[in-house]
């Protein structure tokens, strides 16, 4: 089946780079600039082959590796569609292959969310609309109700960072925190595998409280500090739990 017609010259010349570097390149571009758009077809390889002047070979190389980054689909039997870059399983399965479920991993999977997530809060503070405070208001409701419940406060407070993310209007953001999910949420398992009582749950669910109240006053600087603290108060804990990167 033939893929869509093929605009005027959209992606310009190709970089001396290895040949399917450069078809991947510049499909990349014409993507993410959104001469191609997300549920559009990609045109068909005889069209790029032609086009930049390569073998059938080097396209079809070029959109596999479109396909594993998870830009395309590409569909038996049909034409290869073009995805609009919200799914975070590219990034997922290369953080978890590449944190592996070792201590040192998850010690600096531990270590990047401290320096991401201060300044997440920060954003999220500065581009707060109603709707999104009245979202996290809702996943810190979910966190308090699963005091106790390990089960119930994971999933709850990955949410709460991923609305996070979300409040702070950068895409790049977002993926980055939907893609360390399943490590964080490993993370997470062993925070919570010993006895926690009472009060420790409900000092840990207050530090999430006091960022939410900051983003929801819509003060930057008292979010930032108030992640800051929630890692610095648990870093004995996960220090005990991962050790410290070297």
């Amino acid at each position: 089946m033939s893929g869509a017609a093929l605009p005027a010259d959209p992606f310009g010349p190709l970089a001396a780079v290895r040949l399917a570097d450069g078809v991947l390149a510049a499909l990349s571009q014409a993507i993410l600039d959104g001469r191609l758009k997300p549920g559009e077809s990609l045109p068909s390889e005889a069209t790029l082959a032609a086009r930049f002047g390569v073998s059938k070979q080097v396209v079809r190389e070029a959109v596999r590796q479109l396909a594993a980054l998870g830009a395309v689909q590409i569909g038996q039997g049909r034409a290869t569609r073009i995805v609009e870059m919200t799914d975070a399983q590219p990034l997922a399965r290369f953080w978890r292959f590449a944190v592996g479920n070792t201590r040192e991993g998850l010690a600096e999977a531990v270590e990047l969310r401290r320096m991401l997530e201060p300044q997440v809060a920060r954003l999220a503070a500065q581009r707060a609309t109603e709707d999104g405070i009245a979202r996290l208001t809702e996943t810190l409701a979910r966190m308090e109700a699963a005091l106790g419940d390990v089960r119930a406060w994971i999933p709850a407070d990955l949410d709460y960072h991923d609305q996070l993310a979300l409040m702070s209007g950068n895409r790049l953001v977002r993926l980055q925190m939907q893609g360390l999910r399943p490590v964080l949420e490993e993370v997470l398992r062993h925070f919570n595998a010993g006895q926690r009582d009472r009060a420790d749950w409900r000092r840990t669910y207050d530090r999430h409280r006091r960022v939410a109240e900051a983003v929801a006053r819509r003060d930057p600087d008292a979010a930032f500090a108030a992640m800051l603290d929630h890692f610095t108060a648990a870093d004995d804990r996960l220090a005990q739990l991962f050790g410290r990167p070297t």
